[in-house]
């Protein structure tokens, strides 16, 4: 999710390959149909009329029948955002390969109205973890050592300091898990391709990868994490960041010790000291 020495996360230019040979055939938008049901529940549980949306996507063929009034915009490094502020700015299933994410949340602050409010999606921290332990494992049986294959995605805690250091009021950060299952870790892997998140790691191996690291790690796959019946799950975490635009009239949290009772008053239990 940041830059590392000289050397930037993701290779721009083979993550723009990925998502123009995805785009070339039918994909599978599971993902994407559940990032949009989630937000959109949080928006109907606002008592808000957004009237003004822009939506940050690098799929605006999934998402332009999502959210019909919005505008849609690439996640370029510079978003072409219209001069005109936004009472909602969606920021969708993309932010997990920014180079700069701090840089894309602060860009959705800046074009809100006071009290607007963003919300990013993004893959989080568990999300293929079973592929990534099998290709590791089969990587360094094959050749003693292992290449990033799988971006490092942040944690929940990690990508909940983004609002704070994007100057975001009020941030909110939370996840939900997709448990998928695939008939095998090819399978999966297709499917990952066919996504656009295939491997566009700046770090990654330039090597030719034998077909028999993929069988091995499909092996290894198998044997740690098969499901009865022989298919293997997959874990997808998809993770909320939420927060307003600051606003005089805002809502503040309260401060540390300015509570005028006690959590253990209310739920009649007796506080320890520990």
């Amino acid at each position: 999710m940041r830059p590392q020495g000289d050397r930037t996360l993701t290779d721009l230019t083979a993550l723009r390959h990925n998502r123009k040979r995805a785009a070339r055939s039918p994909m599978p938008t599971f993902l994407h149909d559940a990032a949009a049901a989630e937000i959109s529940e949080r928006v109907r549980d606002i008592n808000r009329d957004f009237r003004r949306v822009a939506v940050v996507t690098a799929w605006p063929e999934i998402w332009k029948n999502k959210w019909k009034s919005a505008d849609l915009l690439p996640d370029s490094d510079v978003i072409p955002f219209a001069r005109a502020s936004y009472d909602l700015v969606v920021h969708t299933m993309s932010l997990h390969w920014s180079n700069d994410p701090v840089g894309q949340l602060v860009q959705c602050r800046n074009v809100l109205k006071p009290d607007g409010l963003a919300i990013a999606c993004l893959l989080g921290g568990d999300t293929l973890a079973e592929l990534r332990s099998a290709l590791i494992s089969a990587e360094l049986l094959l050749r003693g050592g292992a290449s990033p294959r799988i971006a490092p995605m942040g944690s929940i805690r990690d990508l909940g300091g983004l609002l704070q250091r994007a100057g975001f009021a009020l941030p909110v950060a939370d996840r939900t898990r997709i448990d998928a299952s695939y008939a095998s870790a090819f399978e999966l892997m297709h499917d990952l391709r066919s996504m656009g998140e295939a491997n566009a790691l700046s770090g990654r191996s330039y090597r030719f990868a034998p077909r028999r690291l993929f069988a091995e790690a499909a092996s290894h796959y198998h044997a740690m994490h098969a499901l009865p019946g022989g298919r293997v799950p997959a874990t997808f975490e998809l993770i909320f960041l939420t927060g307003w635009a600051p606003s005089a009239g805002q809502q503040q949290p309260l401060k540390p010790g300015s509570a005028d009772s006690r959590l253990a008053d209310a739920l009649s239990t007796v506080e320890r000291k520990l």
